[in-house]
């Protein structure tokens, strides 16, 4: 998730440099804004069904019609839970964010007496900081802070209100303030991008310490408690940041050369993030009794939900207006004719 919002700010400045702000906010509500209400009245139920039928399943029956019907019916409690209950939160704190961020350039556009000291203020402080060898430890020391705050050792998942939950939102919202940035400033997505052995060891050591340090989360007599709590949240936060480097790092070098079939999941993408959590949990209903084994199961979920996702995709969202609102602009069919 953090990374999708370092990408989602890097995107963000991209579509305001270019076409404006009047432009940028039309998208967000249109791009951000639809499908977050759209895809909450369809997905909420479907995902409700799906929770009935889990319990119907350890019972050893499942009735997929009663399941529906109950998932739909959920429908009535509105304007309780109203967007709430969802994997769509994601797309509520995007707009959260993108609020913000219009808010505080308005600010700084001001004809105010500091505002060129603060402009150059800042870009010297970020061009420090991209040349830093330590950049990923420097950004882990706020996010480490944010983390602090959350109701549990690691992200919350502020899914359960529309009041937002600051912590997460400071989280999220300074990945993206990163992501907008690394637009602005080229010299910093190309050193946060860039691969080294010394990054790799700081990802690897933050992941090892996260995990171990995550089996004292409920030793609240240990007495070193809040001292290993904090040991955590840095080697959480190095983590989220070294490992969000080394995939953009390694897209960069993999992916370099413009390929349709690249370009296709990507336009995809954001289909699939709205559809695909009631795909998964259906499907995991229908295998979870099945005499495999849990490997299988896992693979052969992952992969149907995908080329699931993808069929409708193709079929009926591409080239219709629901592409043209997810993607910008309606795409022609292509799913049986890429060519790399």
């Amino acid at each position: 998730m953090a990374l999708f919002f370092l990408i989602a700010g890097y995107f963000s400045h991209m579509t305001m440099r270019k076409k404006g702000i009047q432009s940028f906010v039309q998208s967000r509500l249109v791009r951000i804004g639809l499908p977050l209400i759209v895809g909450w009245f369809v997905m909420k139920p479907l995902l409700i069904s799906g929770w009935v039928m889990g319990a119907e399943s350890l019972r050893g029956d499942v009735n997929i019609i009663n399941g529906l019907i109950a998932g739909f019916a959920s429908l009535a409690e509105i304007p309780h839970g109203l967007l709430i209950g969802t994997h769509l939160w994601f797309l509520y704190y995007l707009l959260l964010i993108s609020a913000s961020v219009i808010v505080v350039r308005a600010l700084l556009c001001l004809h105010l007496p500091t505002r060129h000291w603060l402009a150059t203020f800042a870009d010297r402080i970020i061009g420090w900081i991209s040349r830093s060898p330590w950049m990923v430890l420097i950004a882990a020391v706020p996010t480490a802070v944010a983390l602090w705050f959350m109701q549990h050792w690691g992200l919350d998942t502020p899914d359960k209100s529309l009041i937002p939950h600051i912590p997460v939102l400071i989280v999220y919202g300074g990945f993206f303030t990163v992501g907008w940035l690394m637009n602005r400033y080229e010299s910093l997505i190309e050193s946060f991008a860039q691969l080294s052995w010394v990054k790799l060891l700081f990802c690897l050591i933050s992941v090892i310490g996260a995990v171990y340090l995550s089996n004292f989360e409920a030793s609240f007599g240990h007495p070193h408690y809040h001292l290993i709590k904090a040991g955590f949240m840095f080697s959480y936060a190095v983590m989220m940041w070294s490992l969000i480097s080394i995939s953009i790092g390694l897209c960069k070098r993999c992916f370099y050369r413009p390929s349709r079939v690249i370009r296709y999941i990507a336009d995809a993408s954001y289909w699939l993030y709205l559809v695909h959590l009631p795909i998964v949990v259906w499907l995991q209903i229908a295998f979870a009794e099945l005499p495999f084994h849990w490997t299988l199961k896992l693979i052969s979920i992952f992969v149907i939900t995908i080329g699931i996702s993808l069929l409708i995709y193709d079929l009926l969202v591409r080239s219709t207006f629901i592409g043209a609102v997810l993607n910008g602009q309606r795409k022609p069919r292509r799913l049986f004719s890429i060519k790399t």
